[in-house]
């Protein structure tokens, strides 16, 4: 799938900032004895003006190679290495695209599309946790229509489908927001809004044609897919880019592994989110696809699903996707979260309804913990004691069966409540 094929109707899901990118020297280039030399200085911008001219054709390689070139030149001047990042990600080398953003970043830490870009070399990556960071810390400089389905893609669709709501809503609402609306709520599993938002703008034919798109699009193979089908790129082996490229004084960003960008390679390497213990959690939305009495679903008063709209397509269409099956989990120390509640009550109810949307779950014990969240008291529910690629292939499993659910490193998470106290008491606590 291409850009044009998820967005649709002329609206571009992503934007890939900085594609037409116009190389400036706005940071003067030094180095240790104060100037880069001036033949050096020129060498650089006539292979930074090959390597714009290779990427207009879509020669990736050799645009690499060339805006590599540029940056060995002349490694400080920051509109070389945004040139590099944008063809190591139009290559699908994700991780040297990682590398590249960060460094541009150090040097124009104001920049939001080169903030975008990170995030997105960041999930196509696997480094979910990273990617939401970059986003939230940037959040003021980035687009919410960006932003909110690169938060989407980034393991927290309800976060995704948050912003982008707001954005819908604002006087500068065009398509292209309401597409990404659409496709974070198919993200989220909220197949009926979904398909409602999308027709907003194109014919009922061409919406049922973009649901199944999406229906595919949400159970990716690999961490990399779905970064690469919105930008239109193909995921490749990664060498990691050249150590003496790197700029001084900032680390190196270790290089993943091959597999996790050769697609069904790596179990690891899927779409599942790695949520780290900063990383705070909306309740709102955390809540909302476990546990409907307690949640607070993102209100879109601005849609209304058409009458005609049958339900019973999408849910047939989320009933026959394929599952992954789990494979006998190894011990570790991560878990699969699957969901925040008000307590460890409504938390059991929440995990009956997990167990049954996704019998495998039965299998292992609920774990729960409980945590502020933005001055509120949370209980997490969990399974845990994994690997990170048996996490990863469990919730997977579950997602492909319309959960949600987030793959963490296990942060206190300990037997369910409702298990420690049993009888009475357990009676007494599901009942608050």
């Amino acid at each position: 799938m291409t850009i044009r094929t998820i967005a649709g109707a002329g609206a571009t899901a992503l934007l890939l900032a900085g594609t037409a990118l116009t190389v400036t020297h706005g940071i003067a280039p030094a180095v240790a004895s104060g100037r880069v030399d001036p033949k050096l200085q020129k060498a650089a911008a006539d292979n930074a003006a090959r390597a714009r001219s290779e990427l207009s054709r879509k020669h990736w390689d050799k645009a690499i190679r060339l805006a590599e070139d540029a940056v060995a030149q002349d490694g400080q001047d920051s509109g070389h290495r945004a040139l590099l990042g944008n063809a190591y990600l139009r290559g699908g080398r994700f991780a040297s695209a990682e590398q590249a953003f960060a460094d541009v970043l150090t040097l124009r830490p104001d920049d939001g599309g080169v903030a975008l870009n990170l995030a997105l070399a960041r999930i196509a990556s696997g480094r979910w946790d990273a990617a939401r960071e970059t986003l939230e810390a940037h959040s003021a400089a980035i687009a919410p229509a960006d932003r909110g389905l690169a938060l989407a893609l980034a393991g927290d669709p309800a976060g995704g489908v948050e912003v982008l709501t707001a954005a819908a809503r604002g006087p500068s609402s065009d398509a292209k927001t309401r597409q990404n609306l659409a496709l974070a709520l198919a993200l989220s599993g909220r197949w009926a809004e979904a398909r409602a938002v999308a027709a907003m703008d194109m014919d009922a034919g061409a919406v049922d044609r973009r649901i199944e798109q999406w229906a595919a699009f949400a159970q990716p193979r690999s961490a990399a897919d779905q970064v690469a089908s919105l930008l239109g790129v193909t995921p490749a082996v990664d060498p990691g880019q050249p150590v003496a490229l790197a700029l001084a004084g900032t680390p190196a960003v270790a290089t993943a592994s091959v597999d996790a960008f050769m697609p069904g390679r790596a179990a690891a390497a899927v779409e599942s989110a790695v949520v780290s213990q900063e990383v705070p959690e909306a309740p709102p939305v955390a809540v909302a696809a476990v546990a409907p009495p307690v949640a607070v679903s993102v209100p879109i008063p601005m849609i209304a699903a058409p009458a005609a709209y049958k339900v019973a397509a999408v849910k047939r269409m989320v009933a026959t996707a394929r599952p992954v099956a789990a494979p006998a989990p190894a011990k570790g120390d991560w878990v699969v979260q699957l969901g925040a509640f008000q307590n460890a009550g409504v938390a059991k109810d929440g995990w009956h309804r997990a167990t049954r949307r996704l019998p495998a779950l039965a299998q292992h014990r609920p774990n729960g913990v409980s945590a502020s969240i933005r001055g509120a008291t949370f209980y997490r529910l969990s399974v845990g004691g994994f690997t990170r690629a048996d996490a990863v292939a469990l919730c997977r499993g579950y997602r492909a069966r319309g959960g949600v659910c987030f793959v963490r490193a296990t942060a206190g998470d300990q037997m369910a409540a409702w298990l420690r106290a049993p009888g009475k008491g357990a009676v007494q606590l599901a009942a608050r």
